[in-house]
């Protein structure tokens, strides 16, 4: 059986991985205000190059960050989407026995995805260290309804859901285009209660049904 040579590949992955060592102290110390935000920076860039290497020596084709620069796996694409704020919540989830921040997703104004979101320039730098094919994951769209429900979508914003879920899907066509021509050429879009789907981001040159 020949090899692929294009995504996507027969041996994949999310892309979520284990923070290291010096990436979580980078980011308690963060949290603490001793070190600024260019000082984290350099911390994650050396981790990701390091990662991406190891990614490349098992054979992997397409290699990830790891997703060393995020907090949430989720809200932090989430909430940089306009109309979408990250919030404080009552209580965390319980995820293993431990109990996560307890943050959540509040949508305060209509849905849309702006070419300036942070992870268009990870993945820019993901794409400058990578001999393999680099790729994004990003949580399907369905992850900013199913945690807070219609409680955390302002209802002065969205009287009805069915505008919700048009601007939602509008959005991420936008977010995979914009991915697309930054140079990444397949991005999965992941639920951890339901399968991920990889998609070239070539389809999506007119409105997927997400």
């Amino acid at each position: 059986m020949s090899q692929r040579t294009k995504p996507p590949f027969r041996a994949d992955q999310v892309g979520s991985l284990l923070r290291t060592g010096p990436v979580k102290q980078a980011r308690t110390q963060r949290l603490a205000g001793e070190i600024t935000p260019m000082d984290l920076q350099a911390v994650e860039d050396a981790e990701i190059r390091a990662l991406v290497r190891k990614q490349e020596s098992i054979g992997l084709q397409a290699v990830t960050d790891g997703e060393f620069r995020r907090s949430w796996w989720h809200y932090d694409f989430l909430s940089h989407l306009e109309g979408v704020e990250l919030v404080s919540v009552a209580q965390g989830l319980q995820f293993k026995g431990t109990e996560t921040k307890a943050e959540g997703l509040h949508v305060h104004g209509p849905i849309d995805f702006s070419p300036e979101h942070p992870m268009i320039g990870h993945f820019k730098f993901l794409k400058s260290v990578a001999t393999a094919v680099p790729k994004m994951t990003i949580p399907s769209p369905t992850a900013l309804h199913f945690r807070g429900g219609r409680q955390a979508i302002e209802k002065s914003v969205y009287p009805e859901m069915e505008p919700f879920f048009e601007d939602l899907g509008n959005a991420y066509t936008k977010a995979v285009r914009a991915f697309g021509e930054a140079g990444c050429a397949t991005t999965t879009s992941a639920r951890c209660c339901a399968t991920a789907a990889t998609i070239p981001t070539s389809c999506c040159t007119s409105t997927p049904t997400w």
